[in-house]
Order: structure tokens, then sequence, then C-alpha cells
């Protein structure tokens, strides 16, 4: 199959399985608050393990050290201003009072521009294999799916119809393909050092893990039980990736 052919299907993953749980949103917001609340954890375990167990683990294979490092620390940077004065990468925290503030014109630029910024993370990913291409856009859907759901929350609380929830979002997510397949050409044609593509991906996904998924499950988490089913979530999220990315490693790359 033809690498741009990959790009293109997992690119797309993502939207389509945060598009499934906003129509489950549309139809029974209990479905989709259970959907939101055991995705969380799981794609924040999922990020850990792919960033750590295979885009920086072949990143360092395949370029300069110094150099990776250097530009995912830029990345996690870059993203925290980014958040902190533009309010680009908005959190899933329906309950901050900021949160309910946020224009609806606000929340698709940020969607959109996050979505754009998963699918650099996926095409960069590809640009080292395959197999670690299609861990990293599993991981990325699974954190997609939240953060989509409150999104589609936010706008229908802010008056817009089903229909034009539903299609804004459709396009919203379409924007991780094209990023994803711009980034992937200019990879190939190396015009952009793999080190900044993946350092950059690394530590945005690190920053989405770290600041965004993770303090949401502490902000969740209830305090009146000794076993809470999140925190096993995650761990959860870190083993199944860790063992996709093994399987896709030994078993996938052979035959791709």
């Amino acid at each position: 199959m033809n690498e741009y052919l990959y790009v293109l299907i997992f690119s797309l993953l993502g939207g389509v399985l945060s598009l499934i749980g906003g129509v489950l949103l549309l139809s029974k917001k209990s479905i989709s608050d259970k959907l939101s609340k055991y995705a969380t954890p799981f794609a924040a375990g999922g990020l850990l393990s792919a960033v750590f167990l295979d885009l920086l683990k072949d990143g360092l294979e395949e370029g300069d050290a110094e150099a990776l490092l250097t530009w995912t620390l830029a990345g996690i940077v870059i993203f925290f201003f980014a958040e902190r004065f533009l309010h680009w990468f908005h959190h899933h925290h329906d309950e901050d009072e900021e949160r309910k503030n946020v224009s609806k014109s606000l929340i698709i630029v940020g969607d959109t521009v996050h979505n754009a910024l998963d699918g650099v993370a996926i095409a960069a990913a590809f640009l080292i294999s395959i197999p670690t291409g299609i861990v990293t856009s599993i991981a990325v859907a699974a954190h997609e799916i939240p953060q989509e759901i409150g999104d589609f929350g936010l706008l229908l609380s802010r008056g817009m119809s089903r229909k034009r929830v539903l299609l804004t979002n459709i396009f919203s997510a379409l924007s991780a393909t094209v990023a994803a397949l711009i980034t992937f050409k200019l990879g190939s044609e190396d015009k952009l050092p793999i080190e900044i593509m993946i350092g950059i991906s690394a530590g945005f996904l690190l920053y989405v893990a770290m600041s965004d998924i993770i303090p949401t499950i502490h902000k969740q988490a209830n305090s009146k039980k000794i076993i809470d089913i999140q925190p096993l979530l995650l761990l959860i999220g870190v083993i199944v990736v860790g063992l996709a990315i093994n399987f896709a490693h030994n078993v996938l790359e052979s035959g791709v």
C-alpha cells in the first residue's frame, strides 16, 4: 500500500472516532459522558507510551539525539505559550468558568488548530515507519474522542443547531488529514528535518497528556473510593499501546 494512503487513512481515523462520540452526544448524553470518562485516562496512557516507547525511541535511532530532545523541549514550551496567551489549545474542563466564556468561533478555531497538530504528529510518525505511524494514530484517536465530545456539547450550549455542529466538526476534523498529507510530503522530500518534526510532535503530544488530560483525571477523581477506575484505565492505556508498539514493530513491519 502506498505510504500516502496510510497517512490518509490513519489521519482520518481520529476524526471518525471523535465524530462518533459527538453523534452519541447528540443522541444520548449519558452514553457520551461515559465514553468520554473512560476514553480520557486511556488516552493519557496511550499518548505517554506512544511518545516514550515509539516516537522518541525511533527518533533517537533515526536522527541526532541532542537536536531531537532540544526540539521536544521546544515543542512543550511553544504549546505552553500558545495555550497561555492565545488560548488555542482548549481543555476539556467544561465546569471551568473560563471555559464557559469561550466564544463559538474560538472553540472552532482551537479545535481546528488542535486537529491540524494531531495531523502533523501522525505524519511525523509515518516518516519514521508505518508501524510507528499506526500506533501514534491510535493514541491520537483515543485522545480526540473526549475532546470532540466536549466541543460538541459546548457548541450546542451556545445555540448552534445539531446539523451545524456536526458539519463544523467534520470540516474541523479534516484539518488533521490536510496537515498530515502536507507534512508527510514535505518530510519525504527532506524539506523538514526529521528531528524538528519528531521533536515538536512528541512535545505536543506529551504536553497534551501531562497538562491537559492527566489534570482532568485528577479533577474527576472520586476521593471516597480506594480504587478508582480512571487511574487503572491510564495504566491500561500505557500497557495496551505499549503492546501495540511491540506488535507493530515485530509483526507489521515485516509485512508492510
